[in-house]
């Protein structure tokens, strides 16, 4: 392994890494090349199965829950999402979630298709993991649910001067 040091021991690691290593060597990105982010592909889909039903709640615990999530998916929706980050669209990785905030009413079509929904007491979009369903009727806000499970955000203003730059 060249790219995922220290070694992910779970699925949200790995996501939070996999998505790090995107925003900084995508080619749509300043000083990014395709064959660097083919071998972060590589590596990513090794580790995917190794750690796909490896998780970790929020208390840090780790815990084993089977998952039918692949790993062209999350690559997918990253990909699509660092098109949309040039673009004043806030993404936001909070345990296994991934939140989209800011301007993006005119790009909604677009992460419709990406199978995000729209949260409106968030104000936000998310992308829950798949078969993720709710069991309490609690409600927490972003900054309690950011608390609970850490947050990792992609500065937008430093994105878009790399995509102008």
């Amino acid at each position: 392994m060249k790219y995922f040091i220290p070694k992910p021991s779970t699925l949200e690691e790995l996501k939070a890494l996999y998505r790090t290593l995107a925003m900084k060597f995508h080619p749509d990105r300043k000083g990014g090349d395709t064959e660097t982010m083919k071998a972060i592909n590589n590596e990513y889909d090794e580790l995917f199965n190794a750690v796909k039903n490896i998780h970790k709640n929020k208390d840090g615990e780790t815990y084993t829950k089977e998952t039918a999530e692949t790993s062209d998916y999350f690559r997918d929706v990253i990909n699509a999402l660092i098109r949309l980050c040039m673009k004043a669209v806030n993404v936001e990785l909070i345990g296994s979630f991934l939140w989209l905030s800011g301007n993006t009413r005119p790009y909604k079509d677009a992460i419709k298709a990406l199978a995000f929904k729209w949260s409106t007491n968030k104000n936000a979009w998310y992308l829950a993991p798949e078969n993720y369903v709710k069991r309490s009727k609690k409600q927490f806000s972003m900054n309690d649910i950011r608390n609970m499970y850490g947050s990792e955000a992609v500065d937008t203003d430093r994105a878009a001067e790399q995509a102008l730059a």
